[in-house]
């Protein structure tokens, strides 16, 4: 199982707001492939999955700003 997590983007960066999630639960999801936006700093950013697998667990609602480093979903990799 690996934790998809909220990435500092520049070196201010404290918390983002997750905008929309592209994928839900059960959904495959490929390595580099755009999973959720974030809005940090006024941008938009894309959360890219960091392997194969599939997303098992959404952590994070939208709309709800979070620090970094905090745990977004969960992604199964071993399917």
């Amino acid at each position: 199982m690996i934790d998809l997590k909220l990435v500092q983007f520049g070196m201010g960066m404290t918390e983002g707001t997750l905008v929309s999630w592209r994928k839900q639960p059960g959904d495959g999801v490929a390595r580099g492939e755009v999973v959720a936006e974030v809005e940090a700093a006024k941008a938009v950013v894309e959360i890219q999955s960091p392997c194969n697998g599939i997303l098992v667990e959404i952590l994070v609602t939208e709309n709800v700003t979070v620090a970094v480093h905090t745990v977004l979903a969960r992604i199964d990799d071993t399917a």
